[in-house]
């Protein structure tokens, strides 16, 4: 195998831009067809992307001869069953966050995969240049011993930065596993797992208001067994006054600050403060499709594993159940 011959199974509003064209690009990989249950979408997508096949059924695209990986983005509360034909057609998977409906079907699935299987979760934040950067700060003890991390994340109901839908599924936990916590936290709390390592205790608490059946509003602590400490608040209620999207690390020698959405890192010690920008490529998910298409190959380290993922769902499950 020289060369990964992809599908994407459900091409939606995240395989427009974020995901889908990125396996286009990337060297040593094709995109050979798309699947969603609405055809007609299906063909658009096809068409505007020019990839040569669409299908409306999950069977037909797994089963098609060319295809060696398949990228899963549909809804979570469908991943496990999707993943599980996938594994059980011999396909690699790539597969969307959070990658599950919850931790039980997490731990189901590592249960499932075999030494033979490759899978990546897609937490891509961990291949863009800013957060990358603050990896390279902590490694090299920019700010000393890490005592504490701290997140906030204040978002009004009108937020941007969650991706609308037509029926906005993200707001029904059958389907989500949780609201718009479910939705972005994953990052999040992979990326803090993806710094500071394994987990000792993790405890949270979550509001839900009258309107949805999702937690509006998630507070969490974790202890790390590193020694550091985390808390982090997320609450899509705010007021559009309030809105704030913030991660502060605290050291013995200073603090690393950066924004989820941003751009920029600030590294403050106690006689400068130093300011670090960068530029994500169009395709957020670029960096982290090429290194999965390398994985796949057999050049490269899986870059967000399976068990990363699971350990993931639960700390979710943790802060809102």
């Amino acid at each position: 195998m020289n060369i990964i011959k992809w599908g994407i199974i459900g091409c939606g509003d995240v395989a427009e831009v974020k995901s889908g064209p990125a396996f286009q690009k990337v060297v040593n990989s094709e995109l050979i067809a798309v699947m969603r249950r609405n055809s007609t979408k299906a063909k658009d997508f096809a068409e505007r992307h020019h990839v040569p096949h669409w299908y409306d059924t999950i069977d037909d695209i797994i089963n098609h001869p060319e295809i060696n990986a398949l990228y899963i983005a549909t809804p979570p509360s469908t991943h496990l069953e999707i993943a599980k034909k996938c594994l059980a057609a011999g396909k690699f998977v790539y597969l969307e966050k959070p990658m599950t409906i919850d931790a039980d079907e997490a731990k189901e699935l590592e249960k499932l995969v075999t030494k033979n299987d490759k899978i990546v979760i897609a937490h891509y934040r961990r291949n863009l240049p800013a957060f990358q950067k603050v990896k390279e700060l902590l490694t090299s003890n920019s700010i000393g011993k890490v005592h504490f991390a701290d997140i906030t994340i204040l978002q009004s109901t009108t937020n941007n930065v969650i991706a609308k839908t037509d029926n906005n599924w993200r707001l029904k936990p059958e389907t989500s596993g949780g609201g718009y916590f479910h939705d972005i936290a994953p990052h999040q709390i992979d990326l803090m797992y993806h710094y500071f390592g394994d987990i000792k205790n993790a405890q949270g608490f979550n509001t839900t208001s009258q309107n949805h059946k999702v937690a509006d509003i998630v507070n969490g602590i974790i202890e790390f067994e590193s020694g550091v400490q985390f808390r982090g608040i997320w609450n899509f209620i705010a007021s559009d006054k309030d809105v704030k999207d913030e991660c502060k690390i605290y050291g013995e020698n200073g603090t690393i600050t950066f924004s989820f959405y941003g751009e920029k890192v600030f590294l403050t010690t106690s006689d400068k403060t130093e300011v670090f920008s960068f530029e994500n490529p169009k395709h957020v998910q670029q960096p982290l499709i090429a290194q999965t298409v390398n994985y796949f190959l057999g050049k490269a380290e899986n870059p967000c594993k399976l068990e990363d993922g699971v350990q993931v769902m639960k700390i979710i499950d943790t802060f809102t159940t």
